[in-house]
């Protein structure tokens, strides 16, 4: 009984916390898979961040965390902010965060291409989240004017894919 005391304690961290090392690698594997930068997922009184800064992961078990201050926006940017939000605004968006692609398989021709007509449901992109494929329908027709990321780019959620007028 003494002994796996002993052995319960040299598995938990000095805090006292027990660390699941295989949540912690398999969030590690899923900032790999989907381009994300970080995760955070709380149980109870139990929070762990994985985080990935210059390509090496880390890992931050039941710690507060703090938000930095966003930089100052240069004076270019703040200008060209109003622009790219109306080109934006009639923009398909993604519905979750993945790896978009523009064509149905490697060598294939992309689903469209920039002054094509699309009708409402034809396939834009398709965008992969969890090893799952989710095609991403046209909203409405009209024509394609812009295509704003390339293929197999890593997508966050909501972020602008395609503008149809």
């Amino acid at each position: 009984m003494g002994d796996m005391i002993q052995n319960d304690r040299k598995r938990s961290n000095k805090s006292g916390m027990n660390v699941d090392s295989a949540l912690v690698r398999e969030l590690a594997e899923l900032l790999g898979e989907t381009g994300l930068t970080e995760i955070e997922v709380e149980d109870g009184e139990r929070k762990i961040r994985v985080s990935r800064a210059g390509g090496i992961a880390s890992v931050a078990a039941a710690a507060p965390v703090m938000a930095a201050p966003a930089p100052a926006a240069a004076p270019a940017a703040a200008e060209a902010a109003p622009a790219a939000a109306a080109v934006n605004a009639d923009a398909v968006k993604s519905p979750m965060v993945g790896t978009a692609y523009l064509a149905p398989e490697p060598g294939a021709p992309d689903y469209i291409k920039v002054g094509q007509q699309v009708k409402a449901g034809d396939t834009l992109v398709i965008v992969e989240a969890m090893k799952v494929m989710n095609a991403i329908p046209a909203p409405r027709s009209g024509t394609v004017t812009q295509i704003l990321i390339s293929n197999a780019e890593p997508v966050e959620f909501d972020q602008p894919l395609v503008v149809i007028e």
